[in-house]
C-alpha cells in the first residue's frame, strides 16, 4: 500500500488528523534540534566546555517523562484534542525563552521546561491518530507520523544552513516558536479522537493498569534501548560533522550530509511501518535494527563525502525505519483507559534512561585512544543487537480494537 493509496482510504477528519499530529511532531522536532546544531556556538559565547552545553540535550530529554504523564493523564482525562493545543503553545514559548537566555545556568533551565512541554506531544499526537484511523492502516501512518522526526531534523538543518550566519543562534530559537501557529489549524480541523470519545476517561489510572505493570516496565526498557539507537546516530552527528570531518556549521557539505540523513530517515520510516503490517510489528523492527551494523562503516569512516552521504542515509534508513513502528506498537499494547498516558510515558521514559547518551559519547570520545567517530560505530553496533533482543522477547498485538467496537 503506497502513501497516498493509504491517505486516499482515509475520510477528511482522519486525514486532518495525520496530518496536524505529523506536523506537531516536525515542528516539535525541529525546535528539539536547532539546539544539537549549535552546541559549539552556545559553548563560545559562553566560554564553556562543549561537555556542558550537551547537558542541555540530557535535561531535555530528562524532563520529557513528566510531561508525557502529567500531559497524557489530562489527555486520558479531558480528550486528546485541546491538551495537544495547550502542549504546542507551551513547547513554543519555553523555545522562545531559550532564545533570551543570559547565562548558561538559565539556558539549561530553559530546555528542561521545553523537555517537559515536548515529553507530552508525541504520545497525545499517536493516541489521537491511532484512535481514529481504519486498523489497516496503522503501520503505514506509524511511519509517517514517526517520518515527522527526521522531518524536524531535516527542518532545523535546513534553517541552520540558511539563516545562522545571519541571526545566530538565539535568532534560530526565535523562528523555532512558529510551531505556536498549529494550533490554530487543530482548533479549526481536527476534531477529537472517537476511541477517547466512547470510554470519556471514565477509568483511574490504577484501575486501567490493573495487571499491565510488567508491560509498562517492559516498554520502557524498549524505549530506552529505541532512544539510545536514534539518540546515537543523530545528536552528535552535526558536532562530528565540525570536529572529525572539519566541515564548518552553516557549509553546503554539512547540510547535504544532513539531508541525506533525514531523507533516509524518511523513506525507513514509511517503509518499515507499511511493512509491517505484512510481517508483524516484531519481525519489521528486528530486520531494521540488526541491518544498521553493516552500515556503520560507510556512516563514520566513508572517506570522502560521497560515501559518508551514502552512510547517512542507509543508517537512518534502518534506525528510523525500527522507528516508524513504534507509534501504531505502542498503542496497539497499551489499555484504552491509558493509551494517552502509557505509550507516551514509556517513550519518555526510555528518553530518561537513554538522555545522556550524547553526554556519554561526547566523554567518551575525549577519552586516550578513542573519537567520536570510534565511539558513534561502537554505540550503535552494540544498541542495534541490545534493541533486537528486545523486541524478539516481547509481545506483539497488530490490529487490536483501539477504543471502539469493531475498530
Amino acid at each position: 500500500m503506497s502513501v497516498l493509496s493509504a491517505l486516499r482510504e482515509l475520510n477528511h477528519e482522519q486525514r486532518h488528523t495525520v496530518l496536524a499530529s505529523f506536523l506537531g511532531w516536525t515542528l516539535d522536532a525541529f525546535d528539539y534540534f536547532i539546539y544539537t546544531f549549535v552546541v559549539v556556538a552556545i559553548a563560545n559565547e559562553f566560554h564553556v566546555d562543549r561537555t556542558r552545553v550537551t547537558l542541555g540535550i540530557f535535561l531535555t530529554l530528562a524532563a520529557r517523562p513528566i510531561g508525557a504523564f502529567l500531559l497524557g493523564r489530562l489527555a486520558d482525562r479531558f480528550g486528546r484534542r485541546p491538551v495537544l493545543m495547550v502542549d504546542v503553545i507551551l513547547f513554543s514559548l519555553f523555545e522562545l525563552a531559550t532564545a533570551f537566555s543570559p547565562s548558561i545556568t538559565v539556558l539549561l533551565v530553559m530546555r528542561f521546561l521545553f523537555g517537559v512541554a515536548m515529553g507530552g506531544e508525541w504520545g497525545i499526537g499517536a493516541s489521537l491518530v491511532m484512535e481514529s484511523i481504519p486498523p489497516k492502516s496503522r503501520g503505514l501512518v506509524s511511519g509517517l507520523l514517526q517520518s515527522g522526526y527526521p522531518c524536524g531534523f531535516f527542518l532545523g538543518a535546513l534553517v541552520n544552513w540558511l539563516l545562522v550566519d545571519h541571526i545566530g543562534w538565539r535568532g534560530l530559537f526565535v523562528v523555532g516558536a512558529l510551531p505556536a501557529l498549529l494550533v490554530l489549524y487543530i482548533r479549526r480541523k481536527v476534531p477529537e479522537s472517537p476511541g477517547w470519545q466512547a470510554s470519556q476517561g471514565k477509568l483511574s489510572l490504577w484501575k486501567a493498569m490493573r495487571g499491565q505493570w510488567k508491560l509498562a516496565i517492559y516498554l520502557m526498557c524498549l524505549m530506552a534501548a529505541f532512544n539510545m539507537f536514534s539518540h546515537g546516530s543523530q545528536d552528535m552527528y552535526h558536532t562530528f560533522e565540525e570536529v572529525s570531518l572539519h566541515l564548518p556549521t552553516g557549509s553546503s557539505a554539512a547540510f547535504v550530509l544532513v539531508a541525506l540523513l533525514n531523507l533516509g530517515a524518511l523513506v525507513g520510516g514509511i517503509y518499515f511501518g507499511a511493512w509491517s503490517e505484512k510481517i508483524g510489528r516484531r519481525r519489521a523492527m528486528i530486520i531494521a535494527a540488526l541491518l544498521a551494523i553493516p552500515v556503520i562503516p560507510l556512516w563514520t569512516y566513508g572517506g570522502s563525502l560521497l560515501w559518508l552521504g551514502v552512510g547517512a542515509f542507509l543508517i537512518q534508513v534502518m534506525v528510523q525505519g525500527a522507528w516508524g513502528v513504534v507509534p501504531t506498537h505502542l498503542n496497539e499494547l497499551s489499555p484504552d483507559g491509558v493509551r494517552g498516558t502509557l505509550p507516551g510515558f514509556a517513550y519518555q521514559m526510555g528518553n530518561l534512561l537513554a538522555a545522556g547518551t550524547a553526554t556519554a559519547q561526547s566523554w567518551l570520545a575525549s577519552r586516550d585512544g578513542l573519537n567520536l567517530p570510534l565511539v558513534m560505530s561502537l554505540w550503535i553496533a552494540a544498541v542495534a543487537v541490545l534493541l533486537a533482543l528486545l523486541v524478539w522477547l516481547g509481545p506483539e498485538a497488530r490490529g487490536v480494537g483501539l477504543g471502539r467496537p469493531g475498530s
